[in-house]
């Protein structure tokens, strides 16, 4: 059985059998052993049970009870086939997780000994020696209990218990005081793990985060806030807060010391004393080097090292943060100008993305993983992403891999489409704690661009008054604007805040898939697009993932509609999609071609909307589509899949997101085509803009060009096409457009506009011919082609890799050449054997 989860499983098996014994670990600070704190790391093998069984298993942590079930052979994959269903009984139950550890006597002589859980999913009980110390109700909080007077010399036990999320919240709706709100919105865990309109239903429960025994004596650093001004390139100044709990009867003598480094070599350093567990101090720093979105410039980091010393100057505790020099601002929308955001003074458009959480299981989200999607979002020209609210407050390093590449990140806070229990004082304290363990360990991200209170709260679940599943806006602004917003202005005086998204001038356009509109609508807005999409299927690999060869037999059976969470009102997702297809495009001949047409059509979409606002820049400030990645295999809008396949959107979107941008807006009913440049970069751009009116042999019917002058940061009409002719000789599905704009000799856009639907070219066999070249790490292939071909792709059989580009047009005459890196090695043979390159012309049966 095709198993995708199994290769993943295989490597947290192996982790099991190998991991090293447990060692009280050093303090190190700068390269420095601080011998008074000492740290054990509690992951790794435990076991786990349900809870009243006795049947135990091995378990992994971090992690959580589906893969510690699946890798114990005790559930089938979930993502497979209709799984989903059959183990939900894991949701139902309860589970108790066990380890012993070793204590040494001297641990015991530290002041304190902590237990600390960076995330503990979600209701849980915590006992050490058959004692509990502490009570959990927060997968997004950080848990901390002094467990000194519980533990003893030698062995000791742990034992972490996990109510099932759906008792949890059935007991806090029988003791609300009213059932307005429902299900969920009751517990601070994932609120997608519930299911949505594109992922499972499998709520899990666990230790997801790092658990480990701290140990310090006299004190230690609690909070590092570091505000920067910045003054131009000339000079930055660095004003650093920094809190420190302190322990024992006498109080402490304490300074602290602080050094600023630049590629490791401290560009700036001071110390300053500690007075009621506060110091504060100020750094310069000459000429610094500013950061920068990408596409803009570079990213420069700097660390902020900072040591907690005692009267005899022996550091204590040492903590080091991060961070970007560089002003970026949210402008809010006013006269007349849209909501966009503005970095060391300069505007610039938001060219993006909305990222889900990239697995229904967390702990099987490497920091590898993470840096993969972030470097594909980069490479194909993506400056933001939306990390978006029904998720979970994502791993540092996926902060740290945007904070490198120049990708900027609207936060949203974790609540989403749902009535929050506002008038709730034990949950707001709750949410107050979360917020303020968020912040302080993220608020020094450069690439933090925004921290946003929640997801369509505004928009789907809020009222004047409390009915069933909507706040009232009294309580939705005691929430997200009062204690959320208070709390983010206290702990990062100086980040973006706004009450939730659409609230501050964005737009969610849903009208494209949950209405009846077709992708012409795009045109009709302006503004700040955070949320537009379209679906697509995955491609055929992915899809033999999940289903067997009778699932395949059309897009339509039980099983491909059950990895399909979306749909129109009584049209079910999949159908959707068809319907669209259909309207658009030829028939696809056969399951394997819808799949591609589909994708060639989500892409054909979001493209209709992204040039358009690149256009009417600055009228329009932000095009962030959704989506970007997946949470399983499925349909979904993504435009790369669970496996990390980049769909025709991810290709596409490194056009229509390129620097510079030569597009076209066509009038069938005037004739004509008005042709744009669009310029994002820091400089002016000069060049040619060549456009050629070909029919669909490739006869050039008319062609010409102008030299374009373009500031900065500018889009510009710069030409208008008058085609009344070849349209009334030859009719609108009779002729292409072609446009490509060069600088210095050298192409760096280029694009198709097409009259009509792509639907009604009737294009003969563009009869292509490939040619491939060995290169190192790869193959260069060649394509040529006797005819136009539309939306050429090539494709290995059974095998991945990435493309230098891919659905792309081709004119005759013309060659274009692809790069192709397998991720895995293969011969020149087998990769001959492998590729398929085809065009539409291949997804449909010519009448």
């Amino acid at each position: 059985m095709p198993n995708q989860m199994t290769k993943r499983q295989f490597l947290l098996t192996t982790l099991t059998a190998t991991a090293a014994a447990m060692v009280w670990e050093p303090l190190v600070s700068l390269g420095q052993t601080v011998n008074t704190s000492r740290r054990l790391n509690l992951g790794g093998p435990w076991r786990v049970s349900q809870a009243g069984k006795n049947k135990w298993i091995p378990a992994m942590v971090p992690g959580c009870i589906h893969t510690d079930l699946l890798a114990a052979g005790e559930i089938p994959d979930p993502f497979y086939r209709d799984n989903e269903k059959i183990v939900q009984w894991v949701t139902e139950a309860d589970w108790i997780y066990q380890r012993t550890f070793d204590v040494p006597d001297e641990v015991l002589k530290n002041d304190c000994v902590l237990l600390r859980c960076e995330g503990l999913d979600t209701a849980a009980s915590v006992k050490i020696n058959g004692t509990e110390i502490g009570r959990a109700n927060n997968m997004f909080r950080l848990w901390e209990y002094d467990i000194k007077r519980v533990l003893h010399p030698g062995e000791n036990v742990i034992e972490v218990s996990f109510q099932s999320p759906l008792t949890y919240i059935k007991q806090r709706e029988d003791s609300a005081p009213n059932q307005w709100v429902k299900g969920r919105a009751w517990m601070r865990k994932e609120p997608c793990s519930f299911n949505w309109d594109w992922g499972p239903d499998l709520a899990s429960c666990g230790i997801w985060k790092t658990i480990s025994l701290e140990t310090f004596n006299q004190g230690r650093i609690a909070d590092v806030l570091v505000k920067q001004q910045l003054d131009n390139e000339r000079l930055a100044t660095l004003d650093i807060e920094m809190n420190a709990e302190t322990v024992g009867t006498v109080p402490g003598i304490f300074q602290a010391s602080i050094t600023v480094l630049h590629e490791g070599k401290a560009v700036a350093k001071t110390t300053t004393p500690v007075s009621n567990g506060h110091s504060r101090g100020q750094l310069e720093i000459k000429h610094p080097k500013l950061w920068w979105p990408a596409g803009m410039g570079k990213q420069p980091l700097y660390e902020v090292h900072v040591e907690l010393m005692d009267e005899q100057g022996k550091v204590i505790d040492s903590v080091s943060k991060r961070i970007g020099l560089r002003e970026l601002k949210m402008i809010l929308p006013q006269n007349g100008n849209p909501l966009h955001f503005e970095v060391n003074g300069i505007p610039f458009f938001s060219k993006g993305a909305n990222w889900i959480p990239c697995d229904s299981f967390t702990s099987r989200i490497t920091p590898e993983i993470l840096r993969r999607y972030v470097a594909d979002a980069a490479a194909v020209n993506i400056n933001t992403l939306r990390f978006w609210g029904g998720g979970y407050y994502e791993d540092d390093a996926l902060f740290d891999a945007c904070d490198e590449m120049g990708i900027c990140v609207w936060l949203d806070c974790k609540f989403a489409c749902a009535a929050y229990p506002a008038f709730d004082s034990a949950f707001m304290d709750n949410v107050r704690q979360e917020i303020r363990d968020n912040v302080r360990r993220l608020r020094h991200h450069p690439c933090i661009a925004v921290w946003c209170g929640n997801n369509e709260i505004s928009l789907l679940n809020e009222a004047q008054e409390w009915r069933d599943n909507t706040m009232s806006t009294v309580d939705y602004d005691k929430l997200f604007k009062d204690l959320i917003g208070g709390e983010i202005q206290e702990l990062a005086p100086q980040a973006n805040y706004v009450s939730g998204s659409p609230d501050c001038g964005d737009t969610h356009y849903w009208d494209v898939w949950h209405g009846d509109k077709t992708f012409d609508a795009y045109r009709s807005l302006t503004g700040f697009m955070s949320e537009f999409g379209y679906q697509s299927f995955p491609e055929l690999k992915t899809i033999r993932s999940f289903t067997n060869e009778e699932d395949r037999a059309s897009v339509v059976t039980p099983v491909m509609k059950w990895h399909q969470r979306s749909g129109l009102g009584n049209i079910e997702g999949n159908q959707e999609m068809l319907n669209m297809i259909h309207h658009y495009f030829n028939a696809p001949k056969d399951f394997e071609t819808t799949l591609w047409l589909s994708q060639i059509l989500q892409g054909y979409g979001i493209k209709i909307g992204a040039e358009y606002w690149r256009q009417t820049m600055p009228k329009s400030m932000g095009c962030v589509f959704w989506q970007y990645n997946d949470i399983w295999p499925g349909m979904s809008w993504s435009s790369v899949d669970y496996f990390g396949r980049w769909k025709a959107l991810h290709y596409l979107a490194r056009k229509f997101y390129s620097p510079v941008l030569v597009s076209g807006l066509e009038n069938a009913k005037g004739g004509t085509i008005d042709l744009f440049v669009t310029n994002d970069l820091m400089e002016p751009v000069r060049g040619k803009l060549t456009w050629k009116v070909t029919d669909l042999t490739g006869k050039v019917l008319a062609h010409d060009s102008i030299h374009v002058d373009l500031p900065s940061r500018k889009s510009a009409n710069v030409k208008r096409l008058d085609l009344h002719k070849q349209i009334n000789q030859l009719g609108t599905g009779s002729f292409l457009t072609w446009l490509e704009f060069e600088v210095h000799e050298q192409i760096v856009s280029d694009n198709l506009v097409l009259f009509a639907l792509p639907k009604e070219y009737k294009l003969p066999d563009p009869q292509l011919n490939i040619n491939v070249d060995d290169i190192p790490d790869g193959f260069l292939v060649t394509v040529t082609s006797q005819n136009p071909a539309l939306w050429i792709w090539l494709n290995l059989d059974n095998a991945d890799a990435r493309y230098s580009d891919n659905f792309f047009h081709l004119m005759p005459g013309a060659a274009q050449k692809i790069l192709v890196r397998p991720w895995t090695p293969l011969s020149k043979g087998d990769f001959v054997r492998q590729l398929q390159v085809r065009s539409l012309f291949d997804t449909y049966s010519p009448s």
